[in-house]
């Protein structure tokens, strides 16, 4: 039984108000209270941020909890005294100076209490029954007496972590919604309020899109994302009401479900129509047969596209399976970006198809940081035929960066 609580360190180690504020908590505690060791541990990784650890003195707590011999910590019997070798195999490895510049941030965090001996050494001194009288160590009543404190921090990060995963979820759904929804309006040639019923039109709406897109920030904290996913589905709303009074003007008769078909099937605007892939052939006044694009020899994987580019999929009807798909998303997406049909055909010329189209998904995927879709493509199109441009460099650029976002995230 320890008959003497030592309260300060040894050598050169100052005693600070915190280390008496700890060591008072730890002494007030009910000798009757029992807490799962483990269970403690895990609030504390929980609520490590609020605490003020690090993973690299947590693993050091781990080390220590392991050489209490009981899952139940309770009673008085709560001081470990491994030395710093045998903490430090425990805690894989860790380097001597690392080990002790954890152990003092458990110990200003208030988690642990020092208990040294007068020689500074840890260890137990046992009476004629065996049972420990005397240890000289770290003592873990800190985690007794403030257990309750760490469950209800964890608690509250895990409910923070909650709502963000919420918000992030409505608005992943809502930049699904609104890029697809955009897409049919343009394909199907469905009149935007108060104005015509051409892509430039629904061009307008992307842009508002883009620019709510662009808000989000890398590291982002509930508050900060909660307005953007409000903005986000009132625009999702708005779209949708425009799509729904579309199919119920269309639906209101024959006659005019016939018209309206013949508009979709006529309008000069649609995206599909621009695609020169499409277009009849000047020799020989038939139309060319519609065979999914091959990817060239030279060309990067489709797999290596997406993951460079992945916002283009939001635009895809059925997701991007193929390269057909892709081209097929790229024709939607190229006049919503304000890229004219001579200047897709000058890229297409100098680049070739797929290359043309890579690029169409790589200025989508850079969003507001190109303030012209159309001049840039024009420029590199130049650069291409120059032959000083290459499709690798811009790709792998926007791998590094979404990498880079993935870490700091």
């Amino acid at each position: 039984m320890q008959t003497h609580i030592t309260t300060t360190p040894f050598g050169r180690r100052s005693l600070s108000l915190a280390h008496v504020a700890s060591q008072a908590v730890a002494k007030a505690r009910p000798l009757d209270k029992a807490v799962h060791k483990w269970n403690v541990f895990r609030a504390i990784c929980t609520a490590k941020a609020r605490i003020g650890v690090s993973e690299r003195a947590l693993a050091v707590l781990d080390a220590l909890l392991s050489f209490h011999p009981e899952t139940a910590l309770t009673g008085q019997d709560l001081i470990v005294f491994p030395s710093n070798q045998q903490l430090s195999l425990r805690a894989h490895g860790m380097a001597p100076a690392t080990l002790r510049r954890h152990l003092a941030v458990l110990v200003d965090a208030g988690l642990i209490v020092r208990r040294d001996s007068p020689n500074g050494k840890r260890y137990a001194r046992k009476d004629r029954g065996g049972e420990i009288e005397l240890a000289f160590g770290f003592d873990l009543s800190p985690l007794v007496a403030r257990a309750d404190e760490f469950e209800a921090w964890a608690e509250e990060v895990r409910a923070e972590e909650r709502a963000l995963k919420l918000v992030r979820e409505r608005i992943t759904l809502c930049r699904r919604d609104i890029a697809k929804m955009i897409a049919t309006g343009i394909a199907e040639g469905v009149p935007t309020r108060g104005r015509g019923q051409g892509p430039a039109d629904w061009m307008e709406i992307h842009g508002l899109f883009r620019t709510i897109v662009e808000r989000i920030p890398r590291n982002a904290i509930r508050q900060a994302l909660e307005p953007i996913a409000d903005d986000l589905a009132l625009l999702a709303e708005e779209i949708l009401t425009l799509l729904e009074a579309h199919v119920k003007t269309s639906v209101s008769s024959a006659n005019e479900s016939q018209t309206e078909r013949h508009k979709q099937n006529s309008n000069p605007y649609s995206p599909i129509d621009l695609e020169p892939r499409f277009r009849e052939s000047r020799g020989a006044g038939t139309e060319r047969k519609t065979e999914p694009p091959r990817q060239p020899e030279a060309a990067y994987p489709l797999g290596m596209i997406l993951d460079a580019c992945p916002d283009i999929v939001d635009y895809a009807r059925g997701g991007i399976s193929n390269w057909r798909d892709f081209m097929a998303t790229v024709a939607i997406v190229r006049p919503m970006l304000g890229i004219s049909p001579s200047a897709w055909e000058e890229a297409q010329a100098a680049m070739g198809e797929v290359q043309a189209a890579v690029v169409v998904a790589a200025l989508l995927q850079r969003g507001t940081a190109i303030n012209s879709a159309g001049g840039y493509t024009r420029d590199l199109t130049r650069k291409a035929e120059a032959g000083a441009f290459s499709i690798g460099p811009m790709l792998m650029a926007l791998i590094g960066k979404r990498k880079g976002e993935k870490k700091r995230a």
